[in-house]
C-alpha cells in the first residue's frame, strides 16, 4: 500500500510539474531586482527598495529587532536629477525619500510628448521611525539631509504648475529676523541661471519650518547647523531675494552673504562646519565669458569676502578662476584648492555662419586624434588647473599647482600635507593610438611655493599616496615591481624585490604588461602597506626594513581562495590596531563565494565566516552598530535582502522577489570541465531546464565572451539584453546553453577560440542527451569575432548569431571608436584582439584572423547585428560580413537598429531582438516554422509599419 501511494505521489507530482510554463517574452517588465539597501546610523531600521525593469518600484522600512515593516509604493532614494542619497536622517529619527510618479502617467505623458515642466513630479516622502507616520510633499524637486546632526531636512519644490498669478511676497512671523533676506534694490548685473523656487528647511523633530523663495542651489554644513543657499531673484518680483543667504538651523538667523543677483555655485563647508567657500559671478547677463571669483565667510565676517580674483597676486597672466573647478577646504581648515583656468575668448558674432568653412583638421604632431579632441571637448573646455590658497597668509597669494603640462594632481593627507602628487603624460601621448595608454611622470609640487620635484619617471604603471603623505607608492608594468618614495628622505624601495610570489596577473593572455592585482589598504601612520597577489594579502613595511609578510598566512593559495577586502567603513583611510577585517573570499576550485574575518594583529589564519554556492552583494554596515544589510542569490535563487546582527552568523531574510519564477519551467547551473586538444584544462557553465530529461535529445546554444565560469552562481533575470544570449529564457523553453572559458595564445585569437569552444562542445556531444546537429553558437561584440571566425573553419554549428562583429582586422586596424575617438590600432597591438604586432610588422597574423578572407567556407546560417551608431566597433564590419556573405549566396541576415549604440540601449530595440533570436533559432535548431523577416525581409517601404514576426509556411 506504501508503494502504490508513493507512485500516486510521485505521479501528481510530475503532473504539477510539467504544468510550469515557459518564459514568454511579456514577463520582462515585472521581473523584480534589488536596487538601493541602506542602514539607519544605529542600526535599528534597514531599508531597501525592490524594482521592475519597466514599471513601479517599492521602497521598504524594516525594523532589524522586529518584524515591523513599511512598505512605501514607487518610493526611491532616487531624485530626479540627482544621484542617490542618504535616506536616513543622522539622529537616526526620521527617513526621506522620492515617490515617483506612476510609471503609466510617465508613459502616457511621452507619448502626449508633454514638455518637462508639464511632465508628473516626484512627491517627497517623510517616516517618522518613531510613529511610523508617513507624510507626503508633492512636487519636490530635491531634499537632503546634512551628515550629522539632528533631524532637519531642507528640500527644493518643483516650479508652480500655475505661473500666471502673482503673489505679493510678504514676510512671515518665523522669518521676522530675516528682513535682510529681502532686498528692495536690485543691482546691477544679471544671472544667466533659471530662476529658482521655494526652499522649505524643516526640523522634523520640533515640526517648525521655513520657507526661502527662488533658491537654485543650497547645502548643509556637516553637522548640520548651518544651510547655505543662493536665490535668483525674480523678474516678475523686484523685491525677490537674490545673492547667498546663511542660514543658523539652530537659532533661526539668517545672514546675508552676498547681495547680488548672480551665479553662485560648488559651496563647501570646511571639516569643523564653521567656514564656507564657494564660486560666483555677477557678470551681465549677455556677456559670454563669466568671471567667477572665489568666496569665501567665516563666522568672524559679516559678509562673504572675495577671496581671489582674476587679479589676485600668482594669477597667471591670462588666467582666471574657472567656474568649472571644484573649490575643497583642506582638513585642517588652512587652505582653500580651487581651480583657475585660461580665459577663454568670446565668439566673433561679426562671422556669418553659412560664408565660413566648416572643417576638421587633423595633424600628425597632435597630441590626440581629432576625434579624440572632437569627443572631449567640451570636457577639455572646462578644463581647470588645481590652485591653492593659504587662507591665513599674511602675503595673500594663490599658488597654481598644475598647467598645461602638468594637468593632472592629487590632494595628500586630505589636503594637510605640503605638496600634492601630481602627474603628466605630457610628451607621451602620441604613441597612446597604439598602446592604449601612455607612460607618466610624477612630481611632488609644493602647496606653498609651487615648486616641483620629479620623483618618477616614465611609469607606465600607477602610483599614489599613502594616508599621511609619507610615501607614494608605485606599480610598475615593465618589470612587474612594486615600489615606494619615502618622501622625507628621497629612497626608493623595491617592495617585492627577490619574492618569487607574483604581484601581477598570473592569467594574463593579451600582448600587453600584466596589470597588478592592487592595493589592499594602508595601516594607521603609513607604518605598513597590504597588497594582493592572486590569492593572499601580503603585508609590507613601506620603507624595506622588515620583511614582508603573508597577512592571510598563505591560507588562500593553499585552499585556492581569493581574498580580497570587504569596505565596510568607507570612510575609514587606513586599517587601525583594533580593525578586523572583512574578506571577500572567492573559491577558484567550486566558483563559491562568502566571507572571512581576519584580525590586523592577528598571526592565525583568516576565520570562515560563511562560504556558499552564492553570489553575495556587498556588505553595507550600520554606522554606529554592528548590524549589516545585503542581498545574495545564485541561479535558482532570485537575490534577495538579508539582514544580519550578529556578523553573519545568522541572517533575516527581508525580501521576497520574484515569486512568480516559481510558475515557470527555470533552470539550472553546474560547472563541466574538459580537456582541449592540446592539453589545456578548461572549465564552463552548462545551464539545463528545470524539467530536464536525460532520457531526451536537446538543441544547444553557444554562449562566449572570454571567461564566465566564474558567475557560476550569479542570477540571470530573464531580461531583453542589450545583446547577450538570453539565457534563462533559452533555458526555460527547452535549451541547453553552454557557456565555455577561453584562454588565448598571442597572435592566434581565433586559433584559440577554436581550441577552447569547439573542444568544450564536443565534450558536451558525448552525452546522448546533447542533439549535435542542432547547435547554434551566440556571441556578441568580442564574442562576434569568435562566432565569425568559427563558422569560417567548422560546419558543426546549425545555426549563428554575431553582434556587432570584426570580421576584417586589416580594415578595423585603423579604424575609429567613436564612443572614445581613439584609434583601434591598441587593441590589435596591446589588448583583446591579442595580435601583438603592428599590420606591417605581421600582416599574415590579420589575415588569419580575419573571417572575410574565408567566407567561402561558411555553410552556416547567420545573422548579424551592426548598428550605426557603434562607438566600439565600426559598423561597416557588419555591412563587410553581410555583403560579402549575400555576394557568396549564403544565407545571412543583417539587423541594424537606428542611432544605437554597440550594445543596445533603447528598450524596445532589446525586446525586438529578443524575438528575432528567438525565432531564428527555433527555426534552425527546433523545426519552428520561420518568421515573414527571415522569409521575405521587410521592404523599406514597409519600415515603422510592420515587423515581420509573423510565422510563415515559407522557407528563407
Amino acid at each position: 500500500m506504501q508503494k502504490k501511494l508513493t507512485i500516486l505521489f510521485l505521479l501528481f507530482a510530475s503532473i504539477a510539474y510539467g504544468q510550469k510554463k515557459p518564459l514568454d517574452h511579456s514577463v520582462y517588465d515585472t521581473w523584480e531586482s534589488v536596487g538601493i539597501k541602506q542602514f539607519s546610523n544605529d542600526g535599528l531600521w534597514a531599508a531597501y527598495s525592490i524594482t521592475q525593469q519597466e514599471g513601479d518600484p517599492n521602497l521598504y522600512f524594516q525594523q532589524t529587532s522586529t518584524a515591523q515593516k513599511i512598505k512605501v509604493s514607487r518610493g526611491t532614494a532616487a531624485q530626479q536629477g540627482f544621484a542617490s542619497s542618504s535616506l536616513f536622517s543622522a539622529d537616526s529619527k526620521f527617513a526621506a525619500f522620492a515617490i515617483k510618479p506612476l510609471y503609466k502617467d510617465t508613459r502616457l505623458a511621452k507619448i502626449k510628448k508633454k514638455k518637462p515642466d508639464e511632465m508628473t513630479k516626484d512627491t517627497l516622502g517623510i517616516v517618522n521611525l518613531t510613529t511610523t507616520a508617513i507624510s507626503k510633499i508633492p512636487r519636490v524637486k530635491s531634499f537632503k539631509f546634512p551628515e550629522n546632526g539632528a533631524s532637519i531636512l531642507a528640500y527644493n519644490l518643483e516650479k508652480p504648475v500655475d505661473t500666471s498669478k502673482k503673489t505679493k511676497t510678504t514676510q512671515t512671523q518665523e522669518n521676522k529676523n530675516d528682513a535682510d533676506y529681502f532686498a528692495d534694490d536690485e543691482p546691477a548685473g544679471a544671472s544667466t541661471a533659471k530662476e529658482g523656487t521655494d526652499l522649505i528647511v524643516k526640523n522634523l523633530t520640533t515640526g517648525i519650518e521655513r520657507t526661502y523663495k527662488f533658491v537654485t542651489d543650497y547645502a548643509f554644513s556637516k553637522d548640520g547647523k548651518q544651510l547655505v543657499f543662493t536665490c535668483s531673484g525674480s523678474k516678475k518680483e523686484k523685491t525677490a531675494p537674490m545673492g547667498v543667504f546663511l542660514l543658523n538651523n539652530e537659532t533661526g538667523v539668517l545672514k546675508t552673504l552676498v547681495k547680488a543677483k548672480g551665479n553662485f555655485k560648488s559651496f563647501v563647508f570646511d571639516d569643523d562646519s564653521e567656514r564656507l567657500a564657494f564660486l560666483g559671478e555677477t557678470s551681465p547677463e549677455k556677456t559670454e565669458i563669466k568671471d567667477f571669483n572665489l568666496y569665501y565667510n567665516s563666522p568672524t565676517l559679516d559678509t562673504a569676502q572675495i577671496l581671489v580674483d582674476n587679479d589676485m597676486t600668482g594669477m597667471p597672466q591670462r588666467f582666471a578662476v574657472s567656474g568649472d573647478g571644484k573649490v575643497t577646504f583642506s582638513k585642517d581648515g588652512n587652505k582653500l584648492f580651487f581651480g583657475i583656468a585660461p580665459i577663454k575668448k568670446a565668439k566673433d558674432t561679426t562671422l556669418v555662419d553659412f560664408e565660413n568653412a566648416k572643417l576638421d583638421i587633423w595633424g600628425y604632431k597632435d597630441d590626440y586624434l581629432q576625434s579624440m579632441q572632437l569627443k572631449n571637448a567640451d570636457r577639455e573646455s572646462k578644463r581647470s588647473y588645481l590652485t591653492a590658497i593659504d587662507i591665513y597668509s599674511v602675503d595673500p597669494r594663490i599658488v597654481p599647482l598644475t598647467d598645461a603640462k602638468l594637468p593632472d594632481a592629487t590632494l595628500v593627507n586630505e589636503g594637510n600635507a605640503a605638496f600634492v602628487l601630481a602627474s603628466t603624460d605630457y610628451g607621451n601621448r602620441i604613441a597612446s593610438q597604439w598602446t592604449g595608454g601612455t607612460v607618466r611622470d610624477y612630481y611632488l609640487v609644493d602647496i606653498k611655493t609651487g615648486a616641483r620635484k620629479k620623483i618618477i619617471e616614465s611609469l607606465d604603471g600607477n602610483a599614489s599616496a599613502s594616508p599621511d603623505g609619507n610615501y607614494i607608492i608605485y606599480y610598475n608594468e615593465k618589470d612587474m615591481s612594486w615600489n615606494t618614495y619615502q618622501v622625507a628622505t628621497g629612497k626608493k624601495t623595491i617592495l617585492n624585490a627577490g619574492m618569487n610570489i607574483k604581484f601581477y596577473n598570473e592569467e594574463n593572455d593579451v600582448p600587453a604588461l600584466p596589470n597588478s592585482y592592487g592595493i589592499a589598504g594602508w595601516s594607521e601612520e603609513d607604518k605598513a602597506v597590504y597588497l594582493y597577489d592572486r590569492y593572499d594579502i601580503w603585508q609590507f613595511s613601506p620603507d624595506g626594513k622588515s620583511a614582508p609578510k603573508n597577512f592571510t598566512n598563505g591560507f588562500g593559495r593553499t585552499n585556492n581562495l581569493t581574498f580580497r577586502v570587504e569596505r565596510v567603513n568607507p570612510d575609514d583611510r587606513f586599517f587601525t590596531k583594533k580593525d578586523v577585517l572583512w574578506l571577500d573570499a572567492f573559491n577558484n576550485t567550486t566558483k563559491e563565494r562568502g566571507f572571512y574575518r581576519k584580525g590586523i594583529n592577528d598571526s592565525k589564519a583568516p576565520e570562515l565566516v560563511i562560504m556558499a554556492p552564492m553570489t553575495y552583494s556587498n556588505l553595507v554596515k550600520a554606522k554606529n552598530a554592528d548590524a549589516y544589510i545585503f542581498d545574495k542569490g545564485n541561479y535558482t535563487n532570485s537575490p534577495d535582502v538579508y539582514v544580519s546582527r550578529d556578523g553573519l552568523k545568522t541572517a533575516t531574510k527581508l525580501s521576497s522577489t520574484n515569486p512568480q519564477q516559481s510558475q515557470y519551467n527555470w533552470g539550472t547551473a553546474e560547472l563541466v570541465k574538459w580537456t582541449t586538444p592540446k592539453g589545456y584544462k578548461s572549465e564552463g557553465i552548462l545551464y539545463k531546464p528545470e524539467n530536464f530529461d536525460p532520457n531526451k535529445k536537446y538543441p544547444m546554444i553557444v554562449y562566449f565572451y572570454e571567461k564566465l565560469s566564474d558567475g557560476l552562481y550569479a542570477y540571470n533575470a530573464p531580461a531583453p539584453t542589450p545583446s547577450r544570449l538570453n539565457i534563462p529564457f533559452f533555458v526555460s523553453n527547452g535549451y541547453l546553453v553552454f557557456a565555455p572559458d577561453i584562454s588565448y595564445e598571442i597572435g592566434h585569437p581565433g586559433k584559440s577560440a577554436e581550441e577552447f569552444i569547439n573542444s568544450g562542445v564536443e565534450s558536451l556531444k558525448k552525452n546522448a542527451w546533447v542533439d549535435g546537429s542542432k547547435i547554434g553558437i551566440q556571441g556578441q561584440s568580442w564574442g562576434g569575432y569568435q562566432v565569425a571566425h568559427l563558422i569560417t573553419v567548422t560546419n558543426m554549428y546549425a545555426a549563428a548569431w554575431a553582434g556587432a562583429p570584426v570580421v576584417n582586422m586589416t580594415s578595423a586596424y585603423g579604424g575609429i571608436r567613436w564612443e572614445s575617438g581613439m584609434n583601434r590600432q591598441f587593441q590589435y597591438e596591446k589588448t583583446q584582439s591579442r595580435i601583438g604586432a603592428t599590420l606591417w610588422e605581421k600582416p599574415e597574423l590579420y589575415i588569419e584572423n580575419s573571417p572575410l578572407f574565408n567566407f567561402p567556407k561558411v555553410n552556416t546560417p547567420v545573422v548579424v547585428m551592426s548598428n550605426d551608431a557603434d562607438g566600439a566597433v565600426p559598423w561597416y564590419q557588419g555591412i563587410e560580413m553581410f555583403t560579402g556573405l549575400k555576394r557568396l549566396g549564403k544565407p545571412v541576415w543583417l539587423l541594424n537598429y537606428n542611432n544605437e549604440a554597440h550594445n543596445l540601449v533603447q528598450r524596445q530595440n532589446r525586446k525586438d531582438i529578443q524575438i528575432r533570436e528567438q525565432q531564428f533559432f527555433d527555426y534552425y535548431l527546433k523545426g519552428v516554422k520561420a518568421p515573414v523577416w527571415m522569409v521575405g525581409g521587410i521592404p523599406a517601404t514597409e519600415k515603422g509599419k510592420t515587423w515581420g514576426f509573423e510565422l510563415t509556411d515559407e522557407k528563407p
